[in-house]
């Protein structure tokens, strides 16, 4: 089995300039390697048949991409409206700013099959493409956030899979994200 970096994972994790709360002290390309030399600790099934999620051990210094908000820090979220590349249309996002998470325990590795992603215009030289990774405490992927599920459900002209909304994974969805927000530095 072979994976790449995607373009857009690789724009996300591995930006330009660095961020805090990126991938660090790793290159896309050693990221690349890691992935294709060392076996995850676990997989998991993603949330459709093309997607799978593979778990490693953190191997950089990466900080967990999720806190929970408390009344102690809440005033330290802030919101906006976003797009994730220039051909999306921005949605509303919040974040915490002036809060450092802790440094995760595990990498979650996001995958789509070579089939799905040339079905959204990515075509790819492996039989798998990263299009995200999760930086968590535990060996579990957390929920994937509201909004990209509804933008997955819109489908792959407005930078989504296709994927019908699943009610059920989109209340447990809101359940999470309702107490927990991502950090900037």
């Amino acid at each position: 089995m072979s994976i790449v970096l995607t373009p857009f994972a690789r724009a996300r994790l591995f930006p330009q300039v660095p961020r805090g709360n990126t991938i660090q002290d790793c290159t896309p390309d050693a990221f690349e390697q890691r992935l294709n030399d060392d076996p995850p600790l676990k997989v998991l099934p993603g949330y459709a048949p093309f997607c799978r999620l593979h778990v490693h051990r953190n191997w950089t210094s990466t900080r967990c991409m999720a806190i929970a908000i408390t009344d102690e820090n809440r005033h330290r979220l802030r919101s906006g409206y976003e797009a994730r590349t220039p051909a999306e249309l921005p949605v509303l996002v919040r974040w915490f700013e002036g809060i450092d998470a802790p440094v995760a325990d595990y990498l979650v590795v996001i995958l789509y099959d070579r089939a799905q992603l040339a079905k959204e215009g990515e075509a790819i030289d492996a039989d798998w493409g990263v299009v995200g990774c999760l930086y968590t405490m535990a060996p579990e992927e957390i929920p994937m956030a509201p909004i990209t599920m509804m933008r997955n459900a819109l489908g792959v002209e407005e930078g989504g899979s296709g994927v019908p909304l699943d009610r059920e994974a989109y209340r447990r969805s809101v359940e999470f994200w309702e107490r927990h927000a991502n950090w900037r530095p």
